[in-house]
């Protein structure tokens, strides 16, 4: 269910359903981002780096972040823009076949004209409860009377 700005309150927390990153994702991302590195590209490679065979580029990890929001539903209506992003940091690399959650905190209301700014406290794990991204999220949220 859709929230509006009032609904909101600093301290909530939020999980959104999982999901597991495939081959498909990489491959389908780096065409879309034109990010052919080969630490996403090329198995051979990658085994010979601190990793030990391929990754997830941190920016897909970002956008699959946006779309379990998106599972969550709780802006889903409601968002009227993304303003910006803070502290974003990749913490630990996500392989292909890992599944992903993110588990969401409010932890700053900010009024505005046109709506209200939300700004949540992402941390997306793995399916060993590990962190691998964790920023804060600005979105514009509509108000229930505006």
């Amino acid at each position: 269910m859709a929230l509006y700005y009032e609904d909101f309150k600093e301290g909530m927390v939020f999980e959104s359903p999982r999901r597991t990153v495939t081959e498909a994702d990489i491959v389908i991302f780096t065409g879309l981002s034109g990010d052919f590195n080969p630490l996403h590209t090329d198995e051979e490679f990658a085994k010979k780096t601190i990793f030990g065979r391929r990754i997830a580029q941190g920016t897909l990890t970002f956008a699959i972040m946006t779309g379990l929001w998106d599972m969550l539903g709780i802006i889903r209506g409601t968002a009227i823009a993304f303003y910006g992003v803070d502290k974003l940091r990749f913490t630990k690399p996500v392989y292909p076949g890992d599944t992903l959650r993110v588990k969401i905190t409010v932890i700053e209301k900010k009024e505005r004209e046109m709506g209200g700014l939300v700004v949540l406290h992402n941390e997306v794990l793995n399916q060993r409860d590990e962190v691998v991204l964790v920023c804060d999220a600005k979105i514009l949220v509509k108000k229930r009377h505006s």
